[in-house]
């Protein structure tokens, strides 16, 4: 259309930048705006959870991030000069090879993703602003206006919008943010000069409320959290001296904070759209679903959502799926952001603990948790079922096909293992490298004509492995000696298991249903159209 990109995406955050690089990663072209003058310098986000982890080791920005983040995989609580208790990390019923939550400046991460679009030739347009957006069956009607004041009007075929709580796209499309408004709390970015592991987060009552603190990867660096005292804003020093005197007071020996470099007051909104399509436009992020930071889960959703749509919508694009593979977008993840919001609004109240009577049962309370050791390790694993976002599946999804099959893994469940399965196991190895493939993934006990003929029609959109106990049997086999891999999806001489491209599973079942089920799945065999 006119020389236009096949998806404009509006909004360079973390959520449009991760929509831009894995439709760039198939081979789409996109364009990028943003309102903004230019990046970010001051960080949002910092939390990045286990599964977000699992989806940068899909886009093969893992090693980068890493690399630049804080390990946290502990949470204190303190109180009027004791720390009450240190909640570790369950991750047992929840195998993950990332059992930990990484800190890392939302600033840094989106220096990732924009030097990953540059390599692809895509740099984000700054100063262009959404003025006005019409959707049409066939394309979206945008009027953009840059920051030299002129307007450029064209059509795209495909629209993006993840710009923010104050999306212009979401506007522009009438959906409307429904919800709550609650508590208003402070934050502020600083360095502490005090006796804190840097492996955790702190969580302090001190008498008159309650304030957290998370650390970044800087050293000395922490976001600091008060849920009750949040004026004076405009003066940095005396946020500076009162923070230092709650730290003081939680910890019960002296602690300093250097003027913030950053402080934000704000209130926290629980909303979110019904839908997050309108025909050829979609929402992503905050553009969708705006809650709490109690428990830094923004970041992660969103991340989550861009990644959930850009594999369908490249699908679609490239004439690899029919276009109703793009109505589970919407049902796949409105669901997600309304358990997101039920999820903060409890994790809000427990941060701010206004309840006179709960906080003066706290020594109790964790003197009793300490001593019994199972039940803090059921307490830390739902904590981690909350947060880590590796209990979600999409079991209810258009595009799982149930099975009676047996295996650990059922059709909607996430595919993935721990890291001593990952060391020990040679199929848990190549699944894991499998899962940086932006196809899907069909793996098959078998080798037969069939699997032939599947990658001949569907070989574009589909990576065919063949699994076995052996790894000498052609470019598409999977070794798999033991049979571990097997055993946990519940694979059979016979049969199959079909992997989404985003790491869930799909079906399993036998090779003789294959045909039919990938046909469900809305996927196109090439070699008959």
């Amino acid at each position: 259309m006119d020389g236009s990109p096949a998806v404009l995406v509006v909004g360079a955050g973390p959520v449009g930048l991760t929509a831009a690089h894995e439709l760039l990663r198939r081979d789409i072209e996109v364009r990028v705006i943003d309102r903004a003058d230019g990046p970010a310098v001051t960080s949002r986000a910092t939390a990045t959870h286990a599964r977000a982890l699992e989806v940068y080791h899909q886009m093969g920005l893992l090693d980068e991030v890493l690399e630049r983040g804080q390990r946290v995989d502990g949470f204190t609580v303190h109180r009027l000069g004791r720390a009450l208790t240190r909640l570790g990390t369950n991750f047992s019923a929840l195998p993950t090879r990332f059992p930990f939550t990484l800190q890392v400046d939302q600033v840094i991460t989106e220096e990732i993703l924009r030097a990953r679009l540059a390599k692809s030739g895509v740099e984000v347009e700054w100063g262009v602003a959404l003025e006005d957006l019409s959707g049409h069956a066939d394309r979206a009607d945008v009027r953009l206006r840059h920051a030299d004041g002129t307007a450029e009007e064209l059509s795209v075929p495909w629209l993006i919008g993840a710009d923010g709580a104050h999306s212009v796209v979401r506007d522009r499309l009438g959906l409307r943010l429904a919800g709550e408004s609650s508590e208003t709390w402070l934050i502020a970015d600083a360095i502490v000069d005090a006796d804190l592991p840097r492996d955790s987060l702190h969580w302090m009552h001190t008498g008159q409320g309650t304030i957290m603190l998370v650390p970044f990867p800087a050293p000395g660096k922490w976001r600091l959290l008060d849920t009750v005292d949040v004026d004076g804003a405009d003066d940095p020093d005396a946020i500076a001296a009162r923070f230092a005197a709650k730290i003081t007071a939680g910890l019960g020996k002296p602690a300093t904070v250097r003027t913030p470099s950053w402080v934000s007051v704000f209130t926290i909104r629980q909303r979110m759209v019904e839908r997050m399509r309108v025909g050829r436009c979609f929402v992503a992020g905050d553009a969708a679903h705006v809650h709490s930071p109690a428990s830094g889960q923004g970041m992660n959703t969103g991340v989550q959502d861009a990644h959930n749509l850009a594999w369908k919508l490249a699908d679609v694009i490239r004439g690899h799926a029919d276009e109703a593979l793009l109505d589970s977008y919407s049902a796949e993840r409105v669901p997600i952001g309304e358990a997101l919001l039920g999820s903060t609004k409890t994790a809000t109240r427990l941060v701010a603990l206004r309840e006179a009577a709960v906080s003066a049962l706290l020594p109790v309370g964790t003197t009793l948790l300490n001593g019994l050791g199972g039940v803090k390790r059921r307490v830390e694993g739902k904590v981690q079922k909350v947060m880590s976002g590796l209990a979600l599946n999409y079991v209810d999804s258009q595009l799982t096909v149930p099975s009676g099959a047996p295996g650990a893994i059922a059709p909607g469940d996430r595919v993935g293992c721990d890291g001593e399965t990952e060391r020990t196991s040679a199929g848990w190895r190549a699944m894991c490298a499998e899962f940086t493939d932006p196809r899907w993934t069909l793996l098959a006990c078998a080798e037969d004509e069939l699997l032939e003929t599947v990658g001949r029609g569907y070989g574009q959109a589909v990576s065919v492995r063949s699994v076995s106990a052996l790894g000498d049997r052609g470019p598409g086999a999977l070794a798999d000696p033991g049979g571990t891999l097997r055993a946990e999806l519940g694979l059979q001489d016979g049969q199959y298991a079909l992997i989404r491209p985003d790491g869930y599973l799909a079906a399993k079942g036998p090779l003789g249903e294959l045909t039919a089920t990938l046909g469900r799945l809305h996927l196109i065999d090439r070699a008959v159209a």
